[in-house]
């Protein structure tokens, strides 16, 4: 898997109960696979179609180090299918765990929004 993005949970990151707030770990991997999908399509003409389920698996605290990583699913004519899995990492023992996962679709549109066919970069 390919590493797509680093972020680094601040205080303002933090819901009630202390841990990183779910909608904002959604935006992250959403911007994530964008990025990933934007450069899979070379072009940044691209919206995201479906996000699965993610399942939160291990809380994330104030100044954690969240890796995010894609990896390419399917190709299809106007769409592209990624798995994101999103990482903390523990910089003093240079480990990381996995906190959430899902796969993605993205699809490459034209100035009105319309899907197009994907172009080889």
């Amino acid at each position: 898997m390919k590493l797509i993005s680093t972020k680094i949970c601040k205080t303002g990151d933090i819901g009630v109960n202390d841990n990183l707030f779910g909608g904002i770990m959604l935006a992250w991997l959403d911007e994530a696979g964008g990025i990933m999908a934007a450069n899979v399509c070379c072009d940044h003409n691209v919206i995201t179609l479906k996000m699965d389920e993610v399942l939160f698996k291990l809380p994330v605290k104030v100044k954690e180090q969240i890796r995010v990583y894609g990896k390419i699913n399917k190709m299809g004519k106007t769409s592209v299918s990624l798995y994101l899995e999103a990482r903390r990492a523990n910089l003093k023992e240079e480990t990381e765990k996995v906190v959430c996962s899902t796969k993605m679709v993205f699809v490459r549109i034209d100035d009105k929004g319309n899907p197009v066919p994907i172009k080889a970069c």
